[in-house]
């Protein structure tokens, strides 16, 4: 084998791991985007109630909720909705089976309200987040 081919085999060799390196890095924000439903940010509250649980994410001013049931997989009435003060709610209401959400509002500095809802079990926080 002349040095030509050598070189172009370490080269392929270092190109591989380089890929799996970056692939491992990714991998975990890639299954934290997919657990939390698509919110961007970092948690920041969780609001459990009898039948299911409210998580709040916020980044860069906005804040964005998932309502998310204890037992998923049935399809039953759930609702979410975040309420930045001095504005109106911004709502996700219907028949799921894993989430209801997300909801994303522009909140700045502002309190801002969170509701959520799984069947007859429901969460309200108050102004929050201020």
């Amino acid at each position: 084998m002349d040095s030509g081919a050598i070189r172009r085999r370490l080269t392929l060799g270092t190109v591989v791991l380089a890929a799996a390196g970056t692939l491992a890095l990714v991998a975990p924000a890639s299954a934290q985007a997919a657990a939390n439903g698509s919110c961007a940010g970092r948690l920041v509250k969780t609001l459990p109630f009898s039948t299911g649980t409210v998580h709040v994410y916020k980044r860069n001013g906005y804040v964005c909720a998932i309502t998310l049931p204890k037992k998923p997989g049935t399809k039953r009435m759930m609702s979410v909705s975040v309420q930045a003060r001095g504005n109106r709610p911004v709502v996700d209401k219907g028949k799921y089976a894993h989430l209801a959400g997300p909801v994303t509002v522009h909140a700045g500095h502002r309190c801002v309200w969170i509701r959520g809802s799984v069947g007859r079990g429901s969460v309200s926080s108050g102004w929050t987040l201020c």
